[in-house]
């Protein structure tokens, strides 16, 4: 996931995802680097790929909205699916903030280069 830092450059983040209809969705803690970077620039990209077929993937390029409505809920299923996990735990015994991260889509772009 890139988002725009103040100065313009890009900042990467490696992010869990859920799709929600067309719209992507992902978590991250109010006041980091990629929440003040989105509430200052709400444009983001997203690459996403199979594990088992990097040359292949998906671009996303979207608007985010956010909110802290269903935070702690949707880790905790992002969780489970990339970790097994039933709870997110590293928010335990934290005064962390969760947000969900919504993005809509502008772009979206394809390409699978394994058949080349």
């Amino acid at each position: 996931m890139a988002t725009l830092l103040p100065d313009g450059s890009p900042h990467l983040s490696v992010v869990w995802v859920e799709r929600d209809g067309d719209d992507v969705l992902f978590s991250t803690v109010v006041d980091r680097r990629k929440h003040r970077n989105l509430v200052a620039d709400p444009r983001v990209s997203l690459l996403v790929y199979p594990k088992d077929n990097p040359y292949s993937y998906v671009e996303i390029r979207g608007i985010v909205t956010m909110t802290e409505e269903g935070g702690r809920e949707l880790i905790d299923r992002l969780a489970g699916k990339y970790r097994g996990l039933d709870r997110y735990p590293y928010d335990d015994g934290t005064d962390n903030v969760r947000v969900v991260i919504r993005v809509r889509p502008t772009k979206v772009v394809a390409l699978d280069l394994s058949s080349r």
